[in-house]
């Protein structure tokens, strides 16, 4: 093959490359670009999945909350009635000893 077609033919060659990398170059951007936007996406949805997590745990641990409030308050109110009823049961034995203590005082000072 004469020379000059040689150099033609390496030339093409070169120029071919040239292209194939070019375009290579250009996949490789255009799947960086790609990627950045798909890691952006799920950056996105896991915030946002973490942020109702957040939401319903902070739901559940209010409810939580209220229903030991309200568990204790029936406690404490039962316990209020059962000392109540405790104090109701004594008046007369109080008022009994009382008056015994008050007549032992009027007897002693006479």
């Amino acid at each position: 093959m004469p020379r000059p077609q040689v150099l033609e033919r390496i030339k093409s060659a070169e120029a071919e490359a040239d292209e194939i990398v070019a375009q290579a170059e250009n996949d490789r951007d255009e799947r960086i670009a790609k990627a950045r936007e798909r890691a952006e996406e799920i950056r996105t949805e896991a915030e946002q999945e973490a942020q109702e997590l957040k939401e319903r745990r902070l739901e559940d641990a209010r409810e939580e909350i209220d229903a030991e409030c309200e568990r204790v308050l029936e406690d404490g109110e039962q316990k209020r009635e059962a000392l109540a009823e405790r104090a109701r049961d004594r008046v007369d034995d109080v008022t009994d000893h009382v008056v015994d203590l008050f007549q032992e005082d009027v007897h002693a000072q006479t």
